[in-house]
């Protein structure tokens, strides 16, 4: 049975008065969410803005520097190793901490190394940006598994009524955690000596190693947090349900490095064979054919390793095709839909934000300017719009908010357009950078309570990394295109044209909410509350609101 009560799509979801909504952001659990989005938000600036301005600042070409933004694909492809993150035990500390925290604690151990090897090469030296890169790389991975598990903890912790708070509590957070790795970050570079017109390693340094002992208190809040509560579903063998053997798991992240490794492999070698171009378009596309051979053959390694029993083939299948099976019983055809949703909804914001920074250099503002303005001002309002969107999604259907989250960040591109007539305005400036990040703030916040919603608990750690891997994978590689966009046209071109890609998005957003539901009425079990025509109790009946979906005999989510 269910712990949310299923409803017809006729019957309205009642909305929580003002006070109780706000109320629910004191919430014992919303607190933990909040400390564990800081710690999340940390690491992916350090691959984004400050690093794309280190590299600036140091000379590197605005094309490479942009190009850095791909070693943040780790986030794109963490379903890859999803699987083996929800079900792998860790020896020793998944018995003294749990699953959850054990996968925490060693993916904020791994950026703490990242962040290390990072600052320890100065990207002026010859040859150097290869080991930026490999540090790069580790710091996207060891993030990006750090996400996996924190998501799979927020879903777990707490029931669906209240993953709307956790969600904006989660983008605080994450936004705070901005501030301090990315205003912070400026703040200190230019504390310790490194300007736009005297570069100095040394400063840069000192501040990536600022950030590593700042994400050693991450360690400690992880030690002191709490294991999430719920009915756990184990990967079990056909052997009397018995858990899997150590040997098992062994095989099975063998049958994953040597699939990463077949990837690996072939992007190397297609990477050789496609043909050069000045064009961004081409480039783009060229890039999507790439990185779609490189999947192929990692999925024909792993493939042919399953065939040849490498590892047990129920095994694999219950790791990486069960939790995509389960999604697609859930929702049929209209599942397509869905996924095109997800994987689009965040293009218009997140490819003009890879930019962003060297826009703001070139538009004559100094690294504090863009601190105060930008990593400061600018997260507080994306905070604020955090906090509004987890309020709309509990006082509104998630579907209606989720389309003023789109309207919002596609038409707020349009003001950085307005800035580009107006070089080194701080009033421009700040218009431009409050309005665009309320209402990234608040897309944030909806969306994530809208891939939650989507989640099954059965494969939670798995379902929310495809989820959320698909919500980047698009945007951040045609990001990583968005420097070589506008050395062949224009600033005001390519904020124009990340307008333009946010508009059908609204039409996606309309299709979904007229045709599939979210949310609460997204129920497949009755929770026995419901009665017949006569007044009986009924019970184990599907909702007849989403005629797609089946009995897949999920546990039920956290109780209040």
């Amino acid at each position: 049975m269910s712990a949310v009560k299923s409803t017809s799509p006729s019957t309205p979801v009642a909305k929580k008065p003002w006070g109780e909504a706000a109320k629910a952001y004191l919430d014992r659990r919303a607190i933990i969410i909040l400390f564990l989005g800081f710690f999340a938000g940390i690491p992916i600036m350090l691959i984004f803005s400050s690093l794309s301005l280190w590299l600036r600042e140091a000379g590197i070409d605005r094309g490479v520097v942009t190009m850095f933004s791909w070693a943040a694909l780790g986030y794109s492809f963490k379903f890859i190793w999803a699987p083996l993150v929800d079900a792998v035990p860790l020896p020793i500390l998944t018995k003294l901490l749990g699953r959850r925290r054990a996968w925490i604690l060693v993916a904020q151990l791994l950026i703490i190394l990242a962040i290390c090897i990072m600052a320890s090469v100065n990207p002026i030296t010859e040859d150097s940006l290869t080991l930026m890169a490999i540090g790069a790389v580790l710091l996207g991975f060891s993030s990006a598994t750090q996400d996996i598990v924190v998501d799979a903890y927020r879903i777990e912790l707490a029931p669906p009524s209240l993953q709307a708070v956790l969600s904006a509590m989660y983008v605080a957070g994450y936004r705070i955690g901005m501030i301090v790795a990315g205003a912070g970050a400026l703040y200190l570079a230019d504390y310790f000596g490194s300007t736009e017109a005297l570069y100095s390693y040394e400063a840069w340094r000192n501040t990536y190693w600022v950030m590593a002992g700042i994400m050693g208190a991450g360690v400690i809040t992880t030690l002191i947090i709490r294991e999430p509560v719920i009915s756990q579903v184990l990967t079990t063998n056909t052997d009397g349900g018995q858990p899997h053997e150590t040997s098992d798991y062994a095989r099975l992240f063998l049958v994953f490095l040597l699939s990463v490794s077949g990837f690996i492999w072939a992007f190397i070698t297609v990477g050789s064979l496609l043909p050069e171009t000045d064009s961004a378009l081409l480039g783009f596309l060229l890039e999507i054919v790439h990185l779609a051979l490189s999947l192929a053959a990692a999925l024909i390694i792993g493939y042919g390793l399953v065939k040849a029993n490498v590892v047990k083939k129920q095994m694999a299948v219950q790791m990486w095709v069960e939790p995509i099976a389960d999604f697609f019983r859930r929702y049929g055809k209209k599942a397509l839909l869905l996924l095109a949703l997800v994987g689009l909804y965040r293009i218009s914001d997140i490819v003009a934000g890879v930019i962003s920074n060297v826009f703001y250099l070139d538009m004559g503002f100094t690294k504090i300017e863009i601190a105060n303005a930008v990593k400061l001002f600018g997260v507080i309002m994306a905070i604020a719009g955090g906090f509004l969107g987890g309020l709309l999604a509990q006082r509104m259907r998630i579907m209606r908010a989720m389309m003023i989250g789109a309207i919002l960040a596609c038409v707020t591109n349009l003001l950085f357009v307005l800035l580009t007539y107006n070089p080194g305005s701080l009033p421009y400036m700040y218009l431009a950078v409050s309005l665009d990040n309320l209402a990234a703030g608040l897309a944030s916040a909806v969306f994530i309570a809208f891939l939650s919603a989507l989640t099954s608990i059965r494969f939670t750690a798995v379902q929310y990394a495809i989820f959320s891997s698909l919500m980047t994978l698009l945007p951040k590689v045609l990001g990583g295109y968005s420097g070589t966009i506008v050395d062949n046209t224009n600033y005001q071109f390519f904020f124009i044209f990340t307008f333009a890609i946010g508009i059908p998005i609204l039409v996606l957003i309309y299709y979904v909410d007229k045709h599939i539901v979210i949310g609460d009425n997204d129920d497949i079990y009755d929770d026995g509350s419901d009665d017949d025509n006569n007044g009986n109790s009924v019970s184990n009946k599907l909702t007849k609101a989403n005629p797609n979906l089946t009995d897949t005999n999920e546990p039920p989510r956290a109780s209040e």
